[in-house]
């Protein structure tokens, strides 16, 4: 790293103290078409990496995307619930994958899974988590909320609300909110901010509605932002470059 670089690190003060970072399982897919690519792991790895040397404190929930997604085997016969059950399980691998990766670099990680299964990770217990977190430890939560039918979503939601996070940061693959998708329409109208209410009512699509409900209930706001960027979760966590937010104005 460049002097240059270590001086606009320490330049960049974040609003946030404690940071929920929601990510797809796609995102970890690279360009593959399904399964984990090393390369894209270590580099978001590395980019959570930055954000803590900030003194931001990070707990990350990743989806099951790139593995196996619920409802689209539930779509193809398999009973719903079986199905959401194979994708939490697809979500612990996800976070071990990340959790490597970061240990890899010298960052201190747990995972805690909703579904107990000891011998690999820790049981999901708050306070436990919220103590990680104090300490500097990245926390992953990995399998959902443990239930079916409740999105990853909406597990992330949840957790940022009981871990009292300041912020639920969305890492997508564009830089925003759009009203429609930028791939297909290039007109498509881009937010730097937009309420909760508009979302539900305009049907944007950031996350599911529980999840934007949780989030609303608990006032915390929801910032949309690309991760296929390098760098770019600490550079938005510091409020720098694009992005949007979601809030309650």
């Amino acid at each position: 790293m460049s002097e240059k670089d270590q001086t606009d690190k320490l330049a960049c003060v974040s609003p946030y103290k404690r940071v929920m970072l929601k990510m797809s399982g796609e995102v970890l897919m690279g360009d593959k078409d399904f399964g984990l690519d090393s390369a894209t792991v270590e580099r978001v790895a590395s980019d959570i990496k930055d954000a803590i040397e900030l003194g931001i404190e990070v707990c990350v929930v990743v989806g099951a995307g790139n593995i196996f997604r619920g409802v689209s085997g539930a779509a193809d016969g398999m009973d719903r619930t079986t199905a959401d059950y194979m994708g939490m399980l697809g979500i612990v691998m996800n976070a071990l994958a990340l959790q490597n990766a970061l240990e890899n670099m010298g960052v201190n990680t747990r995972v805690q899974s909703a579904i107990r299964m000891d011998s690999i990770c820790e049981p999901y217990i708050r306070r436990k988590a919220m103590r990680h977190m104090a300490k500097g430890r990245v926390v992953i939560f990995a399998a959902g909320t443990g239930n079916p039918y409740f999105t990853t979503d909406t597990a992330a939601a949840l957790r940022a609300s009981e871990m009292n996070c300041d912020v639920i940061m969305k890492g997508t693959k564009v830089d925003g909110v759009y009203d429609s998708d930028p791939k297909t329409n290039p007109d498509a109208k881009r937010y730097d901010s937009v309420s909760y209410i508009e979302v539900l009512t305009k049907d944007l699509r950031i996350m599911d509605a529980t999840a934007i409900s949780l989030a609303r209930e608990n006032n915390i706001p929801i910032v949309v932002f690309s991760v296929m960027e390098d760098g770019n979760f600490a550079k938005v966590a510091c409020s720098q470059g694009k992005f949007t937010i979601v809030t309650n104005t």
